[in-house]
């Protein structure tokens, strides 16, 4: 799917035309210009020339049928992933912002890559219309979404924001049906309560101590957890929205009494903040906390009056951690 010259081409026509292809493309989910007989004949013919609805994808499917991995490649040869996790009651779709990522999270694929290039809003939106297909055959839908793929959301602002309009406006999925996932970049934390107050905001904690989330994760050292979480008081200040800090349970890093005993500490600073306890979706050198310390952990948390879910890590049969398929991809050319 190339959408890059499509406002430039409906614009020669009638500006209104670009609306209608959006909506087709993107809600009525149309795979080809021919469907959409509201445009003239010679449009179509330009458009399905220029701007082809066709997304580039290899599928992998894990073997318990609830997670399916996609890896979508562009015109320009670059890929990313993007991952659908269904559960009984509605379908998440995990989407990436950009091919590889500057900041080098030490557990993190998609960091060993390097940062290839942002996506465009389009780019962002194409790999939700491509989930969408798929389950308008199974006459389901994409419930929620989850800015939580390769990249950083918020290093790529103008064109998330972008794309989330979209899927409100076009694609009709609602705002509190969004969620968007940062390591902490602190100025667009603000900028992203004014922005999009209704959309959900999660943090990539991992530590509640500066010197292990130094090392976990590099760009600490730039937007410190002090930092962080000034900004987000700022942000739930402005929205009164709930926070949700992603941690990932790592063997023998994060995962002890004490580190759960500091994470309550932070935790209970407010009362909005929200702990998910993720088990680790293992990509190198660290290894996945048992099942025993991740329960030991929770038990903690719970005991502290601190608000905690806990998610078991998807599609491991299919490696779903963000970034392994495109890394490879990348490693062997």
């Amino acid at each position: 799917m190339n959408l890059v010259e499509l406002k430039n081409i409906t614009d020669k026509y009638k500006p209104f035309y670009y609306k209608e292809v959006l909506k087709a493309a993107f809600f009525n989910l149309s795979e080809s210009f021919d469907e959409i007989t509201v445009l003239p004949k010679d449009l179509r013919a330009e458009l399905e020339s220029n701007c082809s609805l066709e997304i580039k994808s290899k599928l992998f499917v894990s073997n318990d049928k609830r997670t399916q991995k996609a890896l979508i490649t562009f015109d320009d040869g670059l890929s990313i992933e993007t991952v659908l996790m269904s559960h009984e009651d509605r379908n998440t779709v995990c989407v990436s912002t950009q091919i590889g990522c500057s900041l080098g999270c030490r557990f993190c694929s998609t960091g060993k890559m390097g940062l290839k290039r942002d996506l465009t809003d389009f780019e962002i939106v194409e790999q939700i219309i491509y989930w969408q297909r798929l389950l308008k055959d199974k006459d389901k839908k994409v419930d929620n979404i989850v800015f939580m793929g390769m990249g950083e959301p918020f290093l790529n602002y103008e064109n998330v924001i972008s794309a989330i309009e979209i899927i409100k406006n076009v694609c009709k999925i609602g705002a509190r049906h969004i969620s968007v996932s940062t390591v902490g970049i602190v100025d667009k934390i603000i900028q992203f309560a004014k922005d999009e107050p209704q959309v959900n905001l999660a943090i990539s904690l991992h530590s509640p101590d500066e010197k292990i989330r130094d090392k976990l994760i590099p760009a600490n050292k730039k937007w410190s957890l002090t930092k962080i979480l000034q900004a987000v008081d700022s942000y739930i200040q402005k929205t009164n929205r709930q926070v949700m800090f992603e941690y990932l349970m790592i063997d023998n890093v994060n995962d002890s009494a004490d580190h759960a005993k500091q994470l309550v500490k932070l935790m209970k600073q407010n009362k909005l903040f929200v702990v998910n306890l993720i088990k680790y979706n293992q990509t190198g050198k660290y290894e996945t906390s048992s099942r025993e310390k991740m329960d030991q952990f929770r038990q903690i948390l719970e005991k502290n009056k601190v608000k905690v879910t806990q998610r078991y890590s998807f599609g491991q049969d299919i490696k779903a951690a963000c970034g392994q398929l495109a890394g490879e991809m990348t490693n062997s050319k």
